[in-house]
């Protein structure tokens, strides 16, 4: 489980906080709501059936197919409750305690910190549990390299950086706003990038199966690749479309990429996939970028 056996959850939780906390609330709301239907089943059973006799009492159907209509209502009705609150529960492990597992398996996936003097968390979600968790690994190291935390929000950004002061990495941090299929740095830019749980929002505008969805996704993996030095290692956690990385980076002529066992995430299915960028590698004609002092 790595660090995170070392440090109670709750206080990880305290730290970061969770995302979409509606949508738990949601979750949590409609359980909640199923359970107490299936409480009135079990209180009301007889008189439930005597409804379902009158309404298919007009219907040449068998007897007792009121009781069992019934029964099975009822039981689909508990079924749902269980469901919901395996849903919120997974959702609320997946927002804390596994992106923090997740995080600290990404830092794992690269070999050598000693000599990373610029990382790039692309996305930086989860208030910075990965981007934090990069920075404790270059602070371990005794670096005097830095990470960049990339993400759309500003909102997000100044949470991060209050996050980073919090784990005592401050001065290993910075964020930027921007855009991940059009990044504002320079080619072969960082010695490292990662990424959680974000390249699979790229494009959500368009719907997430939608071509021009696809195509989004693959503009910002194309990025990835371009802001990565030569020889830099990128190691991405995402939810459904990993395969599609793997196809674009294949075409892209990454080397040694590596995809994880299936991890349950957000009730879905998600995997780490991890590459190095050849040494000598030409990605084409250099384009126009927003000048930066880091790169």
């Amino acid at each position: 489980m790595g660090k995170s056996t070392s440090r109670d959850w709750t206080q990880i939780y305290a730290i970061y906080g969770m995302d979409q906390w509606q949508t738990l609330i949601f979750l949590l709301c409609q359980a909640i709501l199923f359970s107490i239907l299936s409480v009135l089943y079990l209180l009301y059973f007889d008189t439930i059936c005597l409804f379902f006799e009158r309404l298919l009492s007009f219907a040449a159907v068998p007897s007792g197919s009121a009781r069992f209509a019934a029964g099975f209502t009822g039981s689909v009705t508990a079924l749902s409750a269980l469901c919901l609150f395996f849903a919120a529960a997974n959702f609320f492990y997946s927002s804390v305690p596994l992106h923090y597992d997740m995080a600290e398996r990404i830092v794992s996936a690269v070999n050598d910190w000693s000599s990373v003097k610029l990382a790039l968390d692309l996305g930086c979600c989860g208030h910075g549990i990965l981007l934090n968790a990069v920075a404790t690994q270059l602070k371990k190291e005794g670096s005097s390299g830095r990470v960049v935390g990339l993400d759309r929000s500003k909102r997000t950004t100044l949470s991060t950086l209050r996050s980073a002061k919090m784990e005592g990495v401050g001065e290993y941090v910075t964020c930027r706003e921007g855009d991940a299929r059009r990044l504002p740095f320079a080619d072969n830019c960082f010695d490292v990038v990662v990424s959680g749980v974000f390249v699979h929002t790229v494009g959500k505008e368009y719907g997430h199966r939608t071509a021009e969805a696809a195509a989004e996704r693959m503009r910002a993996v194309g990025e990835l690749v371009r802001v990565l030095k030569p020889g830099g290692i990128a190691v991405v956690w995402d939810l459904l479309h990993v395969p599609e990385y793997v196809r674009r980076l294949q075409e892209l002529k990454m080397e040694d990429i590596r995809v994880s066992e299936r991890v349950t995430a957000f009730m879905v299915s998600s995997h780490i996939v991890s590459f190095r960028k050849p040494s000598q590698h030409v990605h084409g004609p250099a384009e126009v970028r927003l000048d930066w002092r880091l790169c």
